[in-house]
């Protein structure tokens, strides 16, 4: 016969009861360690999106030291552009800022060719093509990449920057990089003057060029 009165918990009731509670216990935190939990978990937020970091200044090279360097001025030289489709409101925008950096540096509309291509990815043979024919004192390459949810935009961003300095190495023309690289459009919009931006940097290294072999041939 039991020992214990109907409705007395026996001893692994109050063991199971027990446990209950202590988890129970565990569980439960303070709303002020649960805020502290969830801060720590979010990982800080280095920049905020956009932000573009350089260090400030130019160049410092003593005056009694040789020095050949370029200027973005465009007489008598002919450019070529190659200009990606793909993403064509964006590209388009950059185009119209590239040929208004020609027309001040010179250039003549007769001495600008435009070559299109259907993306990003095909930049790279065109500008090396153009390259190729010596007609061109530079190549200045335009196009927009908006990253998505597939590694798709890492793949094409590289090939094409790797593949537009392969092209300039190949050669020995300067292929100047106007290929935005975005995570949404609405920062492209904010960066199509990256279309004036290559034009001077492409005229500049083919100034630059044009001097260095100027100077070989004395």
């Amino acid at each position: 016969m039991s020992e214990r009165w109907p409705g007395e918990p026996t001893k692994l009731d109050e063991l199971d009861e027990v446990e209950e509670g202590e988890v129970e216990e565990e569980e439960e935190l303070p709303a002020s360690e649960e805020e502290e939990e969830e801060e720590e978990e979010e990982e800080p937020l280095l920049r905020s999106p956009g932000d573009q970091q350089h260090a400030e200044g130019e160049l410092d090279i003593p005056d009694d030291i040789n020095v050949i360097e370029g200027e973005p001025d465009g007489t008598r030289r002919g450019v070529a552009i190659v200009a990606s489709r793909y993403n064509g409101e964006i590209t388009n925008k950059l185009l119209a800022s590239a040929l208004e950096e020609l027309a001040e540096a010179g250039v003549r509309r007769e001495a600008i060719t435009v070559m299109p291509v259907p993306g990003a990815f095909e930049l790279p043979l065109a500008a090396m093509a153009l390259a190729k024919t010596r007609r061109f004192a530079c190549v200045v390459a335009l196009g927009c990449v908006v990253r998505g949810e597939t590694p798709h935009f890492e793949f094409i961003a590289s090939e094409a920057a790797s593949g537009l300095q392969l092209a300039a190495l190949e050669t020995g023309v300067p292929v100047a990089f106007g290929v935005l690289t975005v995570d949404v459009i609405e920062q492209a919009e904010a960066r199509v003057t990256k279309g004036a931006e290559a034009v001077r940097t492409a005229l500049e290294m083919a100034d630059a060029f044009a001097q260095l072999r100027a100077s070989a041939s004395r």
